[in-house]
């Protein structure tokens, strides 16, 4: 059975994928939060109302990447990047599925998966990453005379913004329309004119508990087609990202994806 660490097991995502574990038929190892964390010490298994599970939050991190056959991150991308560098210094495989990976960061992913087997991915749903393949092939139909406007919805918790998913739902469309950064806009504001032509906007809405919404539009002149998807639980993300770490476990030293592991 492949036992995992569970980097911000106290967050919502970190706390959906501890209530999977026995379904999915992972083992915990470690249960890890930042150093100061106010439930340091507390049972992993409170964490989701089930019975204790004999395995306390811990916020050593070299520990709790040494116990493992996977490490499983949800947290922030400067912890992230810490767990990176221990996960290659401990030849440890690691599913990442923060958000708000800058640049630099994502060239440190792409590095360290030379060495160990790296899965980073922004949504780890099977429904979003269908939505992924969908987006690339409408794009390529609908490349001429199409505008392509791109939202995202999420609680009022979140931290980044656009999301993750919105990213890559981006760089999809911009990637087959070979769109240019300066034809990209966040939101528009003021007196902004005509609506140029090639133009990608991105825009993000935070409320209430929405778990997640992308929609991807394609509008032209009597026509508009729209693609979305909306999650309304996180167990969805949690069971992806433990299919992702029980298909790293044995794999060699690369940089995979969810297309990877859904075949």
């Amino acid at each position: 059975m492949t036992k995992v660490t569970v980097s911000g097991a106290a967050g919502r995502m970190g706390r959906s994928i501890l209530s999977l574990l026995q379904e999915e038929k992972v083992a915990l190892a470690t249960a890890l939060e930042y150093d100061g964390h106010p439930l340091l010490g507390t049972d992993a298994g409170l964490l989701f109302g089930a019975d204790a599970l004999d395995i306390r939050i811990s916020s050593n991190a070299k520990m709790a990447v040494q116990s493992c056959d996977v490490v499983i991150d949800f947290s922030t991308p400067a912890n992230t990047m810490q767990l990176l560098a221990l996960c290659v210094e401990e030849n440890r495989p690691i599913v990442i599925g923060t958000t708000g990976l800058s640049a630099k960061d994502q060239e440190a992913v792409q590095k360290a998966s030379a060495t160990i087997p790296v899965l980073a991915s922004p949504n780890m749903a099977v429904g979003v990453n269908a939505l992924f393949a969908l987006v690339a092939k409408a794009a390529r139909l609908m490349n001429d005379g199409f505008d392509v406007e791109i939202s995202e919805i999420h609680h009022h918790f979140k931290k980044d913004a656009p999301s993750g998913t919105a990213v890559k739902l981006r760089d999809i469309v911009t990637g087959v329309h070979r769109t240019d950064d300066s034809q990209i806009v966040y939101g528009r504001h003021g007196i902004v004119g005509e609506r140029p032509d090639g133009e990608v906007g991105v825009h993000a809405i935070r409320g209430g508990d929405v778990v997640g919404e992308h929609t991807v539009y394609f509008f032209a002149d009597g026509e508009r087609v729209e693609l979305t998807h909306r999650a309304t639980s996180r167990k969805i993300f949690a069971r992806g990202a433990l299919r992702a770490a029980k298909f790293i476990a044995s794999k060699p030293a690369g940089n995979y994806s969810m297309m990877d592991v859904l075949g």
